[in-house]
């Protein structure tokens, strides 16, 4: 297998200056440059259970969903695990569990030490999954970080922060 990838690649190494990662930190998600992606403000509609087509009634793994509505009234899905979509609502209902959920935790100890999140950005689509990335501030430092839409969601509703879709995630994905 050695001999293999020296075929591929000859004698480069992952840290030489324009192949790998070195100092040179841009190429991590949290780190990529930002552009213009004229986002919409969303509001958390509901979370739902889609009846699969064939009509069992029995949910499947995937038919739990975050409703998100802009104020065009444009709808975006965004498909959830159960677990996720029952932290998202107890969030909505403004209720809180006897023992933290993860999402709670991540609050916790974020709060602990003095970060907040500014606001969630569900900023791409590629091959039917979103991207998502959470936007935290510390002592007035901004740091955005990779997750998945339905965990940004969850704790941007603890912290009571905005909500933005990419445009053209929108134009994308809704249905009008």
């Amino acid at each position: 297998m050695g001999n293999d990838f020296k075929d591929l690649f000859g004698d480069w190494r992952p840290d030489e200056e324009g192949g790998g990662r070195g100092d040179d930190f841009r190429a991590e998600p949290e780190n990529r440059v930002r552009h213009a992606l004229n986002e919409k403000e969303v509001k958390i509609v509901n979370v739902y259970e889609a009846v699969p087509e064939g009509g069992t009634g029995q949910p499947t793994l995937n038919t739990t969903f975050v409703l998100l509505r802009d104020n065009r009234g444009r709808e975006l899905r965004i498909y959830v695990l159960r677990d996720v979509a029952l932290a998202i609502s107890l969030a909505l209902e403004s209720e809180t569990p006897d023992r933290p959920f993860t999402h709670d935790l991540m609050k916790n100890i974020l709060e602990r030490l003095s970060v907040t999140v500014e606001r969630i950005t569900i900023d791409d689509l590629w091959q039917e999954t979103f991207y998502a990335r959470i936007t935290l501030n510390h002592n007035g430092e901004s740091l955005d970080i990779d997750a998945r839409p339905s965990d940004a969601i969850a704790l941007a509703l603890r912290y009571k922060a905005p909500i933005y879709v990419a445009e053209a995630v929108l134009e994308a994905t809704t249905q009008e």
